[in-house]
């Protein structure tokens, strides 16, 4: 893969993005001192706050600087003078500017959350959450930025630093950090930033496992070097054709503000909000409203934002503030959209698209509100079930071929999604000849069905048409999910899959809840998906290895389970697959410099889980849609290539003056603007 982004690396459940409502939604998941002056912005939440009566202050600078001395070969002080001669530094090159320069500063963003955060946290347990978007993914500043509209691997613009360079053959990426960047609450980010980011990404104390392992000494990163304030190095384990984006893509980790971490750091950190080099921030006075008001929570952008001049950024982040207001039901955000009390609302729902809001609807016709379909072009969210084989029914393989044929994908994309969609083949599409060139999802097919159900002993229909053993056991699972929008989905299963003698007991719960539900592996069946970055290549070993599935998977032969083994929570890999061949062919794919040995080994992988069945892919949408009140704008070709949404780039902003006289004229249907119903269809697949 291209990218590796820290910020995304977990690959957020269910992204709750500020289109939630009607929209697909995509998760998460989700993610390296100058004496210049200190910023005049107005400080974020402070960095150390008073402490509470049962959190009494600490600092763990003597435990981190012990640390270090412990792993000497990991961390490593040099001078300037050490520095390899002959890097050639580059700042990426000439790019095309993101943005567009007729945008606006200012105005105030209307956007909705489905519900309240459980934490600030962006480690640790409950912060995989689509509100991650709002803290890190979309709005934090890596050392580098993938350019979201060119193609290739090394398409880098400067973020935090201002250059870079790579000494392939010692496998190690040189950084220089600009300057003028600056955590939001003051002070200069530098070299110790980044070594406290390996430092915290190694602890315990953030209960996450998948970034200990990530971030692990020997396991994909083997030094990090500090040559000054401004300059250190990262040597990687292996030449990785993403070697640059495993740096790049990381992001500094604001030491001072980590000072308290410790063994309570999930209670300690749960509900402060960490400095960051992104343009918008939760104020002291905001965290305190939200103490007892928790209905809606406001992000402010720094006035004096250290890159608000910097190429790639002077035309983006535009909206002075961002309101998200907790509306749980999306037929609720929907009323409020149409009231024009939220800006924007995700229009990727047939029936929105052309029921409630068609083209020819008089707020469309009379221009009021604009209606944008963008294709984008990027590896696809995977949307399918998600069975978990350590549930007793499910860890038979012919239960899970049954429930493949007895799920009718076709009749979802036909009837609920009215054709626009295709076929999800597997869980790893839209990575190029990366890709399974060949495999096809199992069709609907009762007989299929019933032969594989009769063979894990499911022969006779009970008094209610599903199926039963010997035992009298019946032939039902429990279908989870967090996206109420798209409870219709489930229905269309849940109604086929009585055809077929299979009874799915549906459970919509909210984002949060299911999400963690389905970290705790107690889930049958979860129908989700994994937000996916713009990578040259899948990653397999947060889904499928078994480290990710079970404390102590096997027994000392490694290939034999283990009886009394219990599935790891808190990862995943939400299907607890324990395969010795794959853990085998993720070990040698994760280490391999090779793309073409690494493409015969992904296509060998995606055989095996086809085999497993324990996936059964959903849908693919091709493109988004969205639609924004006349005030809102985008630039001419309205987003970035391999944006995932349209608000994820942050190119859109706000002419509050055009506010009042839309909202008049909707009261009024004697007036009427220039209507805009358009598909920007640059990046649309030929046919």
């Amino acid at each position: 893969m291209s990218t590796r982004s820290s910020a995304r690396s977990t690959h957020c459940f269910v992204k709750n993005t500020i289109l939630l409502a009607a929209t697909l939604l995509l998760a998460a998941c989700a993610k390296p001192a100058s004496d210049a002056p200190t910023s005049t912005a107005p400080a974020a939440a402070s960095a150390s706050p008073a402490p509470h009566a049962s959190n009494p202050a600490r600092d763990n600078s003597a435990e981190v600087a012990a640390y270090y001395k412990a792993h000497p070969d990991f961390f490593v002080f040099k001078a300037p003078a050490d520095l390899p001669p002959g890097l050639s530094w580059t700042d990426g090159g000439p790019l095309p500017e993101l943005g567009s320069p007729a945008r606006k500063r200012g105005g105030t963003w209307q956007g909705r959350i489905q519900d309240f955060p459980r934490t600030l946290r962006i480690l640790g347990p409950d912060s995989n959450s689509g509100f991650r978007t709002y803290l890190q993914d979309d709005i934090f500043l890596k050392f580098g930025q993938l350019h979201p509209d060119v193609a290739g691997p090394h398409r880098f613009f400067p973020g935090v630093a201002s250059q870079w360079a790579v000494d392939l053959p010692a496998k190690t990426v040189y950084v220089r950090i600009d300057p003028a960047a600056r955590w939001s609450d003051g002070p200069a980010v530098t070299s110790d930033d980044v070594l406290f980011m390996f430092w915290l990404n190694q602890s315990t104390y953030i209960q996450a496992p998948w970034y200990n392992n990530f971030y692990g000494i020997g396991e994909n990163y083997t030094r990090i070097t500090r040559y000054d304030d401004l300059t250190f190095a990262i040597t990687l384990k292996d030449a990785r054709p993403d070697l640059l984006s495993r740096v790049l893509e990381l992001t500094p980790t604001p030491s001072h503000f980590y000072r308290e971490v410790g063994e309570d750091y999930v209670t300690r950190y749960n509900w402060r909000f960490a400095p960051t080099t992104g343009a918008y921030i939760l104020t002291d006075n905001e965290l305190k409203r939200t103490a007892t008001n928790r209905n809606h929570i406001s992000f402010e952008r720094l006035p004096n934002w250290w890159a608000n001049d910097k190429v790639q950024f002077r035309y983006r982040f535009n909206p002075a503030q961002i309101r998200l207001r907790v509306i749980r039901e999306t037929t609720t955000a929907w009323e409020s959209f149409l009231a024009g009390d939220l800006d924007a609302f995700g229009m990727n729902l047939a029936e929105y698209n052309y029921e409630r809001l068609p083209d020819n609807a008089p707020l469309v016709t009379r221009g009021l509100i604009a209606k944008s379909t963008f294709y984008n072009d990027i590896p696809r969210p995977n949307y399918g079930l998600w069975m978990n084989t350590a549930r007793p029914l499910l860890s038979e393989r012919e239960v899970r071929l049954g429930i493949q044929y007895a799920s009718n994908w076709a009749l979802v994309i036909a009837q609920y999604f009215r054709g626009d969609y295709t076929r999800l083949n597997t869980p790893s599409e839209g990575f190029g000849d990366m890709s399974h060139p060949t495999l096809r999802a199992r069709s609907f097919d009762l007989a299929l069905a019933a032969e594989h159900f009769a063979k894990a002993g499911f022969t006779k229909r009970g008094p209610d048409g599903i199926l039963v053993n010997a035992a009298g056991q019946r032939l039902s699972v429990t279908l989870t999910s967090g996206y109420e929008s798209l409870a219709p989905v489930l229905t269309i299963l849940q109604q086929e899959a009585r055809k077929a003698g299979l009874d799915f007991q549906v459970e919509i719960l909210d984002a949060s809840a299911a999400w963690k539900k389905v970290q705790e592996k107690n889930h049958d069946i979860t129908f989700s998906a994994f937000n996916v970055g713009v990578e040259l290549f899948p990653r397999y070993w947060e889904n499928y290895h078994s480290v990710n599935a079970y404390d102590q998977p096997y027994l000392p032969d490694g290939t034999t389970p283990n009886p009394v083994r219990k599935p790891k929570v808190q990862t995943n890999n939400l299907q607890s697959l324990a395969i010795p061949e794959i853990d085998a062919l993720i070990t040698r794919y994760d280490t391999s410099e090779n793309l073409d040995e690494m493409r015969v080994m992904a296509r060998k992988m995606e055989e095996i889980f086809y085999d497993e069945a324990s996936f059964s892919p959903g849908f693919v949408m091709p493109f988004y849609r969205i639609a924004t009140w006349r005030w809102v704008h985008f630039p001419e070709n309205f987003n970035a290539r391999f944006s995932t949404d349209a608000l994820e780039q942050n190119v859109h902003w706000l002419d509050e003056s055009q506010k009042p006289g839309t909202l008049a004229a909707r009261r009024d249907d004697s007036k009427a603007f220039p209507s805009s119903v358009r598909t920007y269809d640059q990046w649309k697949p030929k046919e």
